[in-house]
């Protein structure tokens, strides 16, 4: 007998995993800027006060220091907090917690204490938020050891990632894409958790592969539709998981179609795409049969005009474009 299906958006399958966690869970509570009263900045934890309490679901001061370095003690002390940055951008004011403190602690303790912390955090472009609140700054974190990184995309990563992340003994941070939330489609009524790592293969195809994750995947994807009408079957893989990455999946699929693009909504230089560019020559050299390309944001301060703002970031024709190009087609 086949699951009950519902219409769900990426915004309220968010906002499902977070409810069914507080149930789950006494120690489990959501803290950050306006998530309680006001229902969250992107209306991810609209209602959930009203349930839950300003126990459980807790306004913080405008200090990302503050309330992370918070989530962090409760972490220590046996809760398991979800923190809420409102955008990756403002989350840069508690790098010195997340990168000095929850990354580190295990390491410096011998192994003495772990740090079960969830944070989640908005980041990408695409609404007109300008340049302090439009950034894709993953790469940066899945350049940390001690953390996870995780970007869910699908409906069913954002609603079943959060309770494995909450049971994983050590730091683990989400990020949510900002065009991600109003995206809806059917999901199972009981879908549950879902596991943090390994990527997934979401189109197959023999000709090239296209490696992406979170707000870019159906980008992907409809690039991929664009390039089978001229008959070149593109694999997609939605990476889903940042920091570890799945280099078996990676290497497997360049395996079979010898050609590989990244797209990747951070910056070019220093990026996660130059990560897996240099993994892929490092493991699947031989395999290869064109250099690796590249479809990245350009090397500016996200615009705020739209035409600027879509200029500045990856779109489904740059990314058929840069297939042809190592297709030499």
């Amino acid at each position: 007998m086949s699951a009950q299906m519902i219409e769900i958006s990426y915004r309220e399958a968010v906002r499902e995993a977070i409810r069914e966690a507080l149930n789950r869970d006494p120690r489990v509570f959501l803290m950050g800027e306006d998530v309680g009263r006001y229902g969250g900045c992107y209306a991810v934890s609209k209602g959930l006060y009203d349930e839950f309490g300003p126990e459980r679901i807790r306004d913080a001061p405008l200090s990302e220091a503050g309330f992370t370095g918070a989530g962090i003690g409760a972490a220590l002390g046996g809760l398991r907090p979800i923190v809420e940055v409102m955008t990756v951008n403002f989350s840069l004011l508690a790098l010195d917690q997340i990168v000095n403190n929850a990354a580190t602690l295990r390491h410096m303790s011998g192994g003495q204490f772990s740090v079960p912390l969830v944070i989640r955090m908005a980041c990408g472009a695409g609404k007109q938020l300008a340049a302090q609140h439009s950034h894709s700054l993953e790469g940066w974190y899945a350049h940390v050891p001690g953390i996870k990184v995780l970007a869910p995309a699908t409906l069913e990563d954002a609603r079943g990632m959060l309770w494995s992340a909450l049971e994983d003994p050590d730091p683990v941070v989400i990020f949510e894409h900002v065009m991600l939330y109003n995206r809806s489609g059917q999901l199972a009524a009981d879908a549950g958790a879902v596991p943090i790592e390994g990527a997934a293969v979401r189109r197959e195809g023999g000709d090239v592969t296209l490696i992406t994750y979170g707000g870019s995947l159906f980008k992907t994807l409809e690039a991929a539709d664009t390039l089978a009408a001229d008959g070149i079957a593109a694999e997609v893989i939605d990476l889903r998981c940042l920091r570890p990455l799945d280099d078996a999946t990676l290497m497997a699929s360049v395996a079979r179609t010898h050609r590989a693009v990244i797209i990747d909504e951070g910056w070019r230089s220093g990026s996660l795409a130059a990560e897996i560019s240099a993994r892929l020559m490092e493991q699947a050299f031989w395999e290869l049969d064109a250099p690796v390309g590249r479809v990245c944001s350009a090397e500016v301060p996200i615009p705020y005009p739209k035409h600027l703002e879509d200029a500045a970031v990856p779109q489904t024709d740059d990314i058929v474009a840069a297939a042809r190009a190592v297709l030499n087609r």
